[in-house]
């Protein structure tokens, strides 16, 4: 027996049809105006040339290659040190008794209602006595806040007491037990907060535009930001800088976007 579509389903399918296309449709045209030489951002269908020399150019002219290769390393070594960081003061924070450690980790997560800007200062200050700038870590160690061990302390509740102690008895050491049980448990909520992490550090402008000063230091918002002047841009230029800029975290969200949207979704239900 066949079921009967309903209009509203109809209307409900159409709605969501039309927003995705809004949505969609600004990528498209970001990407059409990277293949043309415009000095305006209204273009026509005979502007279009359908060659990459605008992406060649960005690659090999304006440092976009060694900007790319910043980033990465930045988003590299953000990710393993918030995961790494995250977890293990999360585990330590809800399977550990330690004393006034909910005191700690509410003091911890006040931090969060500070505007990054106002510390600003403050941090180049202190890297900068510390004779770290214009370096990786420099980029990387900010990375690491409160949010991550908010997210993995909500899916460190669901990790059985009782599994750790016949663990313990078993024999298994601290190591171990965390590594084999521990984070098998919580593998959602890390493929989320690495996420939330990769778009941060792949994002992040203002941070690495005070602390390194030097033009082989720069990531990919930075560059992005020299593609203009003052007197006329190139538009196909600077979508095709665009255009690079959003093609890695877009590739990573389609291969990870299942556990992405699980781990959303189960830590929404744990919080």
């Amino acid at each position: 027996m066949k079921q009967k579509i309903s209009a509203g389903y109809i209307i409900g399918l159409v709605l969501v049809s039309l927003f995705a296309i809004l949505c969609i449709l600004p990528l498209i045209y970001m990407v059409a105006v990277s293949f043309t030489d415009s000095e305006s951002l209204y273009i026509q269908l005979k502007d279009l040339r359908f060659n990459f020399s605008n992406f060649e150019y960005a690659l090999t002219k304006r440092d976009f290659g060694t900007a790319l290769k910043n980033s990465i390393i930045v988003v590299v070594g953000s990710c393993l040190l918030v995961d790494i960081v995250s977890t293990m003061a999360a585990y330590g924070f809800e399977k550990k008794p330690v004393p006034g450690k909910e005191a700690l980790f509410q003091g911890y997560l006040a931090t969060m209602m500070i505007p990054g800007q106002v510390i600003l200062i403050p941090m180049f200050m202190m890297f900068n006595r510390a004779h770290m700038t214009n370096t990786y870590a420099a980029l990387i160690l900010p990375m690491v806040g409160a949010f991550g061990i908010f997210l993995m302390r909500q899916f460190m509740v669901a990790v059985p007491n009782e599994l750790l102690e016949a663990a313990e008895i078993d024999g298994c050491g601290e190591v171990r037990r965390f590594v084999t049980i521990v984070l098998p448990l919580v593998q959602p909520a890390l493929i989320t907060l690495t996420i939330f992490t990769f778009n941060g550090a792949w994002n992040n402008f203002l941070w690495p535009l005070i602390i390194n000063t030097k033009s082989e230091m720069r990531v990919l918002p930075v560059t992005m930001s020299t593609l203009s002047s003052n007197s006329t841009t190139n538009y196909g230029m600077v979508m095709a800088g665009a255009t690079l800029t959003f093609l890695f975290p877009f590739v990573l969200y389609i291969f990870l976007q299942k556990q992405f949207v699980e781990g959303i979704a189960l830590g929404g239900v744990k919080g």
